[in-house]
């Protein structure tokens, strides 16, 4: 049986949450814009994405509460991990 568009779309997109989750869990300091996590974190782990494939997936991430988005003062979206940064952080 053939894959459809569809189900492509939502392999790579599990694809890329997967990548953007591990990259944070390599790195938990680590913040970027959408654009710079397509451009410079997915390809250095060997993940082809999109902007928009990135968004959708920061999306998911935002939803479940493991990442953060911030609003800088030009208008760009900054995302960060949402879990516990620093020695006796708890929520």
């Amino acid at each position: 049986m053939e894959l459809g568009a569809g189900a492509m779309l939502d392999g790579n997109l599990s694809r890329v949450t997967r990548a953007i989750q591990d990259y944070f869990a390599s790195h938990p300091d680590a913040a970027d814009s959408a654009e710079g996590i397509a451009r410079w974190w997915l390809v250095g782990e060997g993940v082809v994405a999109t902007e928009d494939e990135v968004r959708a997936a920061l999306g998911m991430l935002v939803e479940r509460g493991l990442v953060l988005p911030q609003r800088m003062p030009d208008g760009r979206l900054i995302y960060a991990w949402a879990g516990v940064r620093g020695a006796g952080g708890t929520h």
